[in-house]
């Protein structure tokens, strides 16, 4: 399985905006394309912490950063400055779509629509 799902055209449009690289200052980061990569499939396969492939990093490791990333708006400021872009437009992630992703396709008896205003009067 390769895990890299960033292009090298669209790394080098981030990577100047993600914390970690020389000249910043405290530690660099030691792969932060991997960690990326590590977020992009969680959210793209809706999978817990704990099934991320050890490919990808050690998930305690790779959860960690995406709290400390959170905490200090680094994925905010990200995704702030990649919704100007056009180029990006199409990207939306959101919680309400991993979990409809991941539990509607197991519902028992299959898929119940309920309609939710009255027949159009005639």
């Amino acid at each position: 399985m390769s895990g890299r799902s960033l292009t090298d055209a669209q790394w080098t449009r981030i990577e100047p905006l993600l914390p970690g690289k020389k000249g910043d200052r405290g530690c660099s980061g030691a792969d932060n394309r991997l960690f990326v990569d590590a977020v992009l499939w969680l959210a793209r396969t809706a999978s817990p912490w704990r099934d991320l492939p050890a490919e990808l990093g050690n998930w305690r490791t790779v959860h960690c950063r995406f709290r400390r990333w959170t905490l200090m708006g680094v994925l905010y400021n990200l995704f702030k400055s990649l919704a100007t872009d056009l180029d990006f437009e199409y990207v939306l992630v959101d919680a309400t779509i991993c979990k409809v992703h991941a539990d509607a396709t197991s519902q028992k008896g299959g898929l119940k629509l309920v309609q939710s205003v009255g027949p159009a009067a005639g």
